[in-house]
Protein backbone atom coordinates (compact mmCIF):
# COMPACT_ATOMS: atom_id res chain seq x y z
CA UNK A 1 0.00 0.00 0.00
CA UNK A 2 1.28 3.88 -0.88
CA UNK A 3 0.57 6.76 1.69
CA UNK A 4 -0.94 9.61 0.52
CA UNK A 5 -0.98 13.03 3.17
CA UNK A 6 -3.34 15.17 3.33
CA UNK A 7 -1.64 18.32 5.22
CA UNK A 8 -2.84 21.30 6.73
CA UNK A 9 -6.36 21.69 6.16
CA UNK A 10 -7.78 24.42 7.98
CA UNK A 11 -11.79 25.13 8.84
CA UNK A 12 -13.36 26.64 11.93
CA UNK A 13 -15.34 24.45 14.07
CA UNK A 14 -17.23 24.52 17.64
CA UNK A 15 -14.63 22.28 19.69
CA UNK A 16 -14.15 22.55 23.74
CA UNK A 17 -14.79 21.97 27.29
CA UNK A 18 -15.48 25.36 28.94
CA UNK A 19 -18.48 27.36 28.05
CA UNK A 20 -16.75 30.20 25.99
CA UNK A 21 -15.62 27.40 23.88
CA UNK A 22 -18.78 25.83 22.59
CA UNK A 23 -19.85 29.75 21.68
CA UNK A 24 -17.11 30.84 18.99
CA UNK A 25 -15.59 29.08 16.22
CA UNK A 26 -12.14 28.06 16.42
CA UNK A 27 -9.41 27.33 13.95
CA UNK A 28 -8.87 23.39 13.20
CA UNK A 29 -5.98 21.79 11.63
CA UNK A 30 -6.27 18.57 10.52
CA UNK A 31 -3.34 16.45 9.11
CA UNK A 32 -4.42 13.34 7.31
CA UNK A 33 -2.21 9.68 6.15
CA UNK A 34 -3.72 7.68 4.23
CA UNK A 35 -3.63 4.12 2.38
CA UNK A 36 -3.81 3.44 -0.79
CA UNK A 37 -2.87 1.40 -3.71
CA UNK A 38 -2.47 3.77 -6.35
CA UNK A 39 -0.41 1.27 -8.97
CA UNK A 40 -3.82 1.31 -11.38
CA UNK A 41 -4.08 5.32 -10.97
CA UNK A 42 -0.22 5.55 -11.82
CA UNK A 43 -0.63 3.20 -14.90
CA UNK A 44 -3.65 4.84 -16.73
CA UNK A 45 -3.43 8.44 -15.49
CA UNK A 46 -6.66 8.67 -14.75
CA UNK A 47 -8.70 9.99 -11.79
CA UNK A 48 -10.77 7.22 -11.62
CA UNK A 49 -8.72 4.92 -10.60
CA UNK A 50 -7.37 6.80 -7.95
CA UNK A 51 -8.44 8.18 -4.10
CA UNK A 52 -9.71 11.97 -5.10
CA UNK A 53 -7.48 14.02 -2.78
CA UNK A 54 -10.44 16.89 -3.76
CA UNK A 55 -13.00 15.13 -2.78
CA UNK A 56 -11.44 13.66 0.61
CA UNK A 57 -10.62 17.42 1.45
CA UNK A 58 -13.69 18.82 0.85
CA UNK A 59 -15.67 15.62 2.64
CA UNK A 60 -13.09 16.22 6.16
CA UNK A 61 -13.80 20.14 6.18
CA UNK A 62 -17.40 19.64 5.73
CA UNK A 63 -17.82 17.48 8.78
CA UNK A 64 -14.93 19.32 11.03
CA UNK A 65 -17.42 22.76 9.95
CA UNK A 66 -20.37 20.95 11.25
CA UNK A 67 -18.72 18.87 14.43
CA UNK A 68 -19.43 20.38 17.77
CA UNK A 69 -17.18 17.88 19.87
CA UNK A 70 -15.84 18.66 23.30
CA UNK A 71 -12.46 16.84 22.24
CA UNK A 72 -9.82 16.92 19.60
CA UNK A 73 -9.16 12.94 20.45
CA UNK A 74 -13.00 12.73 19.49
CA UNK A 75 -12.74 14.88 16.73
CA UNK A 76 -9.96 13.05 15.40
CA UNK A 77 -10.75 9.62 15.71
CA UNK A 78 -14.75 10.65 14.17
CA UNK A 79 -12.69 11.83 10.91
CA UNK A 80 -10.87 8.29 10.67
CA UNK A 81 -13.94 6.65 10.85
CA UNK A 82 -15.42 9.13 8.17
CA UNK A 83 -12.60 8.00 6.05
CA UNK A 84 -12.81 4.38 6.67
CA UNK A 85 -16.39 4.28 5.73
CA UNK A 86 -17.03 6.53 3.26
CA UNK A 87 -14.02 6.19 1.17
CA UNK A 88 -13.35 2.23 1.52
CA UNK A 89 -9.54 3.33 2.84
CA UNK A 90 -7.53 0.42 4.14
CA UNK A 91 -6.14 2.46 7.09
CA UNK A 92 -6.18 5.74 8.12
CA UNK A 93 -3.85 8.12 10.73
CA UNK A 94 -4.69 10.79 11.97
CA UNK A 95 -1.27 13.44 12.56
CA UNK A 96 -2.97 15.64 14.62
CA UNK A 97 -5.89 18.24 14.87
CA UNK A 98 -4.49 21.18 16.21
CA UNK A 99 -6.72 24.50 17.78
CA UNK A 100 -4.83 27.67 17.02
CA UNK A 101 -6.61 28.77 19.66
CA UNK A 102 -3.96 27.47 22.28
CA UNK A 103 -1.21 30.01 21.42
CA UNK A 104 0.80 29.98 24.33
CA UNK A 105 1.57 26.08 24.22
CA UNK A 106 2.69 23.59 21.30
CA UNK A 107 -0.28 22.00 19.52
CA UNK A 108 -2.56 19.67 21.15
CA UNK A 109 -2.38 16.39 19.27
CA UNK A 110 -3.38 13.02 18.73
CA UNK A 111 -1.57 9.66 17.37
CA UNK A 112 -2.65 6.33 17.81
Amino acid sequence: MDKIFIHALKTEAIIGIFDWERQVKQTVIVDIEISADIRKAALSDSIDDTLNYKRVAKRVLSFVEESKFHLVETLAEHIAMLMLEDFGIAWVERDRGDLEAWRSMRPAATKP
